[in-house]
């Protein structure tokens, strides 16, 4: 009884490091396929590729839940509707019929101003539905509303009347100066090299800018970014026991 008990504890160990063992596969398995298919929110997903990483998601749980399932048998499907989603996405690319018959039209739901009841109809989208997308981009009455676009991707795009929208300096004839993007060079601790390299500046500079303020070691920096304009604004990480 006992060397029973001991081989019954050696095959229940051996058999939760084969679930340990395909559940990093295939978890390292579908995060390069959820990257191979490109940097999209779930909500930003067109019908198709929300499908496909519905499909992907339970492939991957059965043979991770079944050892007895062979894993090829859970990676074989997981790669085929990797190169269906490519395939798909590399022909909506090329065809502009091909794109409306995969991921569909946009819906004008309002348009100058009327709200269309047959395209709320054919999108099965209530009015309730309506108003409450209206609320969230920040629009309460929906006679400021010139255009309403039901994107492919389930998003509402809204298009205030002219009336309506937030003044700019072109409205005021006011002439701006070019913002460009900030470019980070420590991130806890880390310099970033390539941002370094691009702004033309090297670590030399950096130090003896960090050292104006009495900064000598770079670990102490949390976080430190260089503007357009070539201002440097940084912070230092809070220091223990606070």
């Amino acid at each position: 009884m006992y060397t029973l008990k001991i081989a019954y504890e050696k095959g229940k160990d051996d058999s939760m490091l084969v679930v340990f063992t395909r559940t990093l596969i295939l978890y390292a398995l579908v995060v390069v396929i959820m990257r191979l298919m490109g940097k999209r929110q779930i909500g930003q997903l067109q019908p198709f590729e929300l499908v496909i990483a519905i499909m992907i998601s339970e492939l991957a749980a059965v043979p991770m839940e079944n050892t007895g399932i062979p894993l090829m048998h859970g990676i074989i499907p997981i790669i085929t509707l990797l190169i269906a989603q490519l395939a798909l996405s590399y022909i909506g690319m090329k065809s502009v019929k091909a794109r409306a018959l995969i991921c569909g039209k946009p819906s004008i739901l309002i348009e100058n101003g009327k709200i269309r009841e047959s395209q709320l109809k054919k999108e099965m989208f209530t009015l309730n539905d309506l108003l409450e997308q209206l609320r969230i981009k920040n629009i309460p009455n929906i006679a400021d509303v010139e255009f309403a676009i039901l994107e492919t991707d389930g998003q509402l795009s809204i298009i205030p009347k002219s009336q309506k929208r937030p003044l700019n300096p072109e409205d005021l004839s006011i002439n701006t100066k070019y913002e460009g993007l900030s470019l980070d060079l420590i991130i806890d601790g880390n310099i970033n090299y390539d941002n370094l390299s691009y702004a033309r500046l090297d670590t030399d500079w950096l130090q003896k800018e960090l050292s104006a303020f009495g900064i000598n070691n770079i670990d102490d920096i949390l976080f430190a970014s260089l503007d357009s304009k070539g201002g440097l604004y940084f912070q230092t990480k809070e220091k223990k026991g606070r």
